[in-house]
């Protein structure tokens, strides 16, 4: 008789191969491990690449916002010339309220986390903390910003979502990467908190 593993012959009352150390009994199918992972990868259909829906019309390139005041001469003895108040860009102060009892007056962009960090190209004015200690809030979870005087909120793919509650209106669920124009007195769910624009 041989082994039905490695053929080596074996002697007529052996119970396992001198040469491999298989069973008399062992075949190449009963010495095939079980895969010890079987499903730890799940692949994922991917889907064409769409271009992401934006709600409000943005610039190709946002002015820098205006910060000092200008500077203008007249010649001696005459009137100052007039500066244009519509050269400048207006910000309007919008107030967020949080379940949490904080409370932030934003004018600008910004982000709202947990722990909120903008990427290497990217610049805000503000990155609101929310204190969170069942960290049902994304690190990076909202983004938020203005145009012209207008307040918008984007989901920035967080973990549990984004909902908005507009006066009179019934709830929408966020679409992450999509600008969302909100009136004031609307309240956003952020996972298990949340907060109102005023």
């Amino acid at each position: 008789m041989t082994c039905q593993i490695c053929g080596a012959w074996l002697p007529v009352l052996a119970m396992f191969c001198g040469e491999c150390g298989s069973s008399r009994t062992a075949t190449v199918e009963s010495r095939k491990r079980p895969d010890p992972r079987p499903n730890d990868t799940t692949i994922i259909a991917r889907l064409p690449r769409t271009t992401v829906v934006i709600s409000v019309p943005i610039p190709a390139e946002v002015p820098a916002p205006v910060r000092a005041t200008a500077v203008v001469t007249a010649a001696p003895g005459a009137a100052p010339p007039a500066v244009s108040a519509a050269a400048l860009p207006t910000r309007v102060t919008f107030v967020l309220t949080f379940s949490t009892g904080q409370v932030a007056s934003v004018q600008g962009s910004g982000l709202i986390g947990r722990k909120p960090l903008a990427q290497p190209d990217e610049t805000f004015d503000d990155l609101i903390r929310v204190a969170d200690a069942d960290r049902s809030v994304s690190k990076t979870h909202l983004e938020f910003g203005q145009h012209d005087g207008d307040f918008w909120v984007s989901d920035r793919v967080s973990g549990n979502g984004t909902v908005i509650r507009r006066p009179g209106e019934t709830a929408e669920a966020l679409e992450p990467g999509r600008r969302y124009v909100l009136p004031r007195d609307t309240r956003v769910e952020i996972a298990d908190h949340s907060f109102s624009v005023a």
